[in-house]
């Protein structure tokens, strides 16, 4: 297989049905890619966006993974539970859908903007006791029952063919859609599993914008055109152009003088991210700004140069 060097920056993948995001991100290691990451997995019945990290981009892994709104399409089944609250699980129990009226459906996909904490499956990665829970769930384990909070800013259903429907929902970052399903299931007294599970959004990024695995695969020459560059990975934060005494400082993990001429006269207040470049607009490391011996400064959070 071809080899490319070493990209540095994020590549949108659209993940098809089956396979696992691990798989898919292994066909992109052995194009040469042997620093590599993602920001977010899905489940293998899951499609859609796969945010991959390369090379000093998977520095940037828990700037993209915290914050941000994902953005999920959808198809759900009334009247079936399985142990997985999806449709690729055991079927635990089964009840009557007929009497439920399109109307009844709408209401409670609108009802999401209601909920703020939700339960974690038990067929999860979330960990208890330092084991994941969907290995003690597999080993036949009682599992803890966990609760997270959760954000729905919109939910929408797109259509309804009973017992289907089909939602897109906007949600924070580490939402389970399986945990939708089965909850409006719940409140409409027959149960209900995830059939089909697009992920369109995930903050910047959008599913328009991604390439197949295979077309990478086929033609690995695409691949450094389908890297976005580290500066524009984190397009909300302000670029800042360094000196070349700064740049000697951020490497030596110093912080620098805040001056609000080179963020557009922004107002200081603690807290402030950036990304750090030097004067060729190579990405130098992230930052925030901090207050040090009384004094606003830029803060390292991570180096980004390469050594």
């Amino acid at each position: 297989m071809a080899q490319v060097p070493q990209q540095h920056g994020i590549l949108l993948l659209n993940k098809p049905k089956g396979p696992s995001s691990g798989g898919c991100i292994g066909k992109i290691k052995r194009l040469g890619q042997k620093k590599i990451g993602h920001a977010g997995t899905l489940d293998p019945m899951a499609q859609g966006l796969l945010v991959v990290l390369l090379g000093q981009g998977t520095k940037l892994s828990n700037y993209l993974m915290t914050g941000g709104e994902k953005v999920y399409s959808g198809t759900i089944k009334l009247g079936e539970t399985t142990d997985t609250w999806d449709a690729e699980g055991q079927v635990t129990a089964t009840a009557d859908w007929q009497h439920i009226t399109e109307e009844d459906v709408r209401a409670e996909v609108a009802h999401w903007l209601e909920i703020t904490e939700q339960e974690v499956p038990a067929y999860s990665a979330a960990k208890h006791k330092g084991k994941s829970l969907y290995k003690l769930a597999r080993e036949g384990k009682e599992t803890p029952v966990k609760i997270k909070t959760v954000k729905i800013s919109e939910a929408a259903t797109l259509s309804v063919e009973l017992p289907f429907l089909r939602f897109r929902v906007r949600c924070s970052t580490g939402t389970y859609i399986r945990s939708l399903a089965h909850s409006l299931g719940i409140r409409l007294k027959c149960g209900a599993v995830l059939t089909e599970l697009i992920r369109e959004y995930s903050h910047p990024f959008s599913l328009d914008n991604a390439c197949e695995p295979d077309e990478l695969v086929e033609n690995p020459d695409l691949l450094e055109s389908k890297v976005i560059p580290l500066e524009q990975a984190l397009p909300t934060w302000p670029k800042i152009i360094l000196n070349n005494e700064e740049v000697a400082l951020v490497k030596n993990g110093n912080p620098i003088p805040y001056d609000p001429e080179k963020i557009a006269q922004m107002p200081f207040s603690v807290g402030i991210n950036a990304m750090l470049l030097d004067s060729d607009r190579t990405p130098l490391a992230l930052a925030e700004t901090n207050i040090v011996q009384r004094q606003p400064v830029w803060s390292v959070l991570r180096g980004l140069w390469q050594s």
